[in-house]
């Protein structure tokens, strides 16, 4: 299960874009939390510690406590909104979840011993198809990572989502086909030359 964040937050009075230039004014950041069957709920999050947040691996695929003065909500961040030039978040969503919710989220694809990967020590490349995966799980079940073991692996292998090991209880969001995660290729180099050796052969072959 991945680790739950805790970010502290205030409430806005006021909906709307002006009251959201109000806030960022204020230097802080507007945001949301909704779901749940009840009302959406206006806060504003300090950008330091959001700054914080947004830049560790896997912000998405990461439950939040969000505690609002007395209160806490369990969310699970579901988008940001950036500035089109200075790239700084202008806005959250949040999504309120209980333990007995179905959510999707993806997940970051960890590849691990590739010096054990024939394929990768005779000069392929890991071409990566999907470097997350979307996920359907209960909020208190979601993969930290997953893990993709690339021991033995040859040029033309591949690493299906099949071969990857997932909680119990946690499927694949695509279900209808066991899809491609990475595959060992040949780098074009090494394709050149093949190419060029079974010329010859052939060439030799007609002579």
């Amino acid at each position: 299960m991945s680790d739950i964040v805790n970010l502290d937050a205030e409430v806005r009075e006021r909906a709307g874009k002006g009251a959201a230039r109000a806030t960022r004014r204020a230097g802080r950041i507007p945001a949301v939390i909704y779901g749940g069957k009840t009302e959406p709920i206006m806060i504003s999050l300090e950008p330091i510690q959001l700054h914080k947040r947004l830049h560790a691996p896997g912000f998405f695929s990461h439950m939040v406590q969000l505690k609002l003065g007395s209160e806490s909500y369990q969310v699970l961040p579901r988008d940001v909104q950036f500035h089109p030039v200075t790239d700084v978040p202008l806005h959250v969503d949040f999504l309120r979840v209980s333990k007995e919710d179905r959510i999707e989220v993806a997940v970051v694809v960890d590849f691990i011993n590739e010096l054990a990967s024939p394929g990768l020590k005779r000069g392929g490349v890991l071409n990566v198809v999907r470097h997350e995966v979307e996920l359907i799980c209960s909020p208190d079940n979601i993969p930290e990572t997953l893990i993709a073991d690339l021991t033995g692996l040859n040029i033309g292998d591949s690493v299906h989502i099949s071969n990857i090991a997932l909680p119990e209880g946690v499927v694949p969001a695509i279900a209808d086909r066991d899809f491609t995660i990475a595959t060992v290729v040949a780098p074009s180099g090494m394709e050149t030359e093949t190419e060029e050796g079974e010329g010859e052969g052939d060439a030799g072959a007609e002579a």
